[in-house]
C-alpha cells in the first residue's frame, strides 16, 4: 500500500514537471515577444513550479526509507520537510516577483499583444487548471501535503494568469500598461501562498491534533469490546502521512484477572492495527465493584459540573488500604490545569473526609 502511495506521488509530479517545463517554454517566449513582464513572471513562476516537483519526488523516496537503528519511528516525516522547502522556493518567487513588478510600475515598458498572444495564455491557462484539479486531488486522495500545495499552487497560477490575460486584452483594446500592476497582484498573491503553506508545514512538523474523523472511529472500535467500559486518553504520535503510533486507556472491572485482560489488550490492538494501520499500545484503568463506589463517584461529578472548562473525568478508583481516593481530569487549554486542579481537590476534601484526593492531570491530545 505505501509503496504505490510513493509510486502515484512520484508519477503525479513527473507529470507536473512536463507539463509545467512546456508552459515555462511558451509562456517566456510569448513574454519576451511581447515584452511583458506579467507573463515572464508567470513562466518564472512555472519554473519554481518544475523546482517544487523535483522536491517532492526526492523527499518521497527520502520518506519511503525503513527504518534504521537511528530512526526507529522510520523517515515519514521527511515529506513534510518537503513541504517547507516548497514553501520557501514558492516565498521567494514571490518576493523576487514583487521587486520586479515595482521596477516595472516605476519604468513601465511598452507592451506588444496579438490575438496569437492571447491564444497561448488562454491554453495555458486551462492546461494549468486540468494539472492543478489533477495533482490536488491526487495528493488528498494520498493524504501528501507536498501534492496538495502543488496542486493549490497550479490553481492558484490558473487564476493569476487569467489576470495576465485580462491585462493583455485591456492592453490591445485601449493601450493602458498594467503590467507592473498585475505583475504587484500577482507576486502578493504568491506571497501569501507562500506563508501559508509554510505555516502548515510547520505545523504538521511541530506537532498537530489528529483528525477527530481518526480519534473518534478508533475510540468507537475500542469501545466495542464488551469487557471496555470507558476509552480515554487516546494519543496518536504522526510519524508521516500513513504512518500513526499511539496510546489509550480502557476502563475494566477491578476484579478482572492479569490473564484475562492480556486477552483483551492484544485482542483490541490487533483490531486497531488490521482496521485502521495503528500501532496502538494499550493501557487500563481498574473500575471499583463496590457498592460505596457509586456513592463517591456522584460526589466527584457535581464537583467537577461546576468546573466547566474541565472536559473529562475519568479513572476513579478508590483503594481503601492507602484510604485513597483517584481520578484524572482533562481541562481545557485555555484555562490552568494546575489552578483548576487544586481548587477541585480542595472542594473535595472538605466534603470525602475518610479518603486523601490526588488528581492527575492529563492533557486534552484528542477530541473529547
Amino acid at each position: 500500500m505505501e509503496l504505490n502511495r510513493d509510486k502515484v506521488i512520484v508519477r503525479t509530479s513527473f507529470i507536473g514537471i512536463a507539463v509545467n517545463v512546456v508552459l515555462v517554454l511558451f509562456k517566456m517566449a510569448v513574454g519576451l515577444v511581447a515584452n511583458s513582464i506579467a507573463i515572464i513572471l508567470d513562466a518564472v513562476n512555472n519554473l519554481s513550479d518544475v523546482l517544487s516537483s523535483s522536491i517532492t519526488i526526492v523527499g518521497t523516496k527520502l520518506a519511503s526509507k525503513a527504518p534504521d537503528k537511528k530512526h526507529p519511528y522510520g523517515h515519514g516525516r521527511v515529506e513534510y520537510i518537503t513541504s517547507v522547502v516548497i514553501s520557501v522556493i514558492v516565498l521567494l518567487a514571490g518576493i523576487t516577483s514583487m521587486r520586479e513588478s515595482i521596477e516595472k510600475i516605476i519604468h513601465p515598458v511598452k507592451t506588444n499583444y496579438s490575438i496569437y498572444t492571447i491564444i497561448i495564455i488562454s491554453v495555458a491557462i486551462l492546461a494549468k487548471f486540468i494539472l492543478g484539479r489533477y495533482v490536488k486531488g491526487t495528493g488528498k486522495k494520498l493524504n501528501s501535503q507536498s501534492l496538495i500545495a502543488s496542486g493549490s499552487d497550479a490553481l492558484f497560477d490558473a487564476v493569476l494568469s487569467f489576470t495576465t490575460l485580462v491585462g493583455a486584452v485591456i492592453n490591445m483594446i485601449w493601450g493602458l500598461q498594467l503590467e507592473g500592476i498585475l505583475g504587484a497582484l500577482i507576486s502578493v498573491i504568491i506571497i501569501k501562498a507562500g506563508i501559508d503553506m509554510l505555516r502548515e508545514g510547520l505545523s504538521s512538523i511541530i506537532g498537530l491534533r489528529t483528525d477527530s474523523e481518526i480519534t473518534d472511529n478508533v475510540k468507537d472500535t475500542v469501545a466495542s469490546f464488551e469487557q471496555v467500559h470507558g476509552v480515554y486518553d487516546l494519543t496518536l504520535h504522526n510519524y508521516g502521512p500513513t504512518k500513526l503510533i499511539g496510546s489509550v486507556h480502557i476502563e475494566v472491572d477491578d476484579n478482572m484477572t492479569a490473564r484475562e485482560i492480556h486477552e483483551l489488550t492484544r485482542k483490541i490492538s490487533e483490531k486497531i492495527i488490521e482496521e485502521f494501520g495503528i500501532i496502538l499500545t494499550v493501557g487500563i484503568y481498574a473500575s471499583n465493584t463496590s457498592e460505596e463506589y457509586e456513592k463517591y463517584k456522584t460526589i466527584v461529578k457535581e464537583e467537577i459540573k461546576k468546573h466547566p472548562e474541565v472536559l473529562q473525568m475519568h479513572g476513579l478508583y478508590i483503594e481503601d488500604e492507602r484510604k485513597l481516593l483517584s481520578f484524572d481530569i482533562v481541562v481545557d487549554f485555555d484555562h490552568d490545569g494546575e489552578k483548576v486542579k487544586k481548587e477541585i481537590a480542595e472542594n473535595l476534601s472538605k466534603k470525602i473526609t475518610e479518603y486523601n484526593i490526588y488528581i492527575v492531570l492529563d492533557s486534552d491530545f484528542s477530541d473529547i
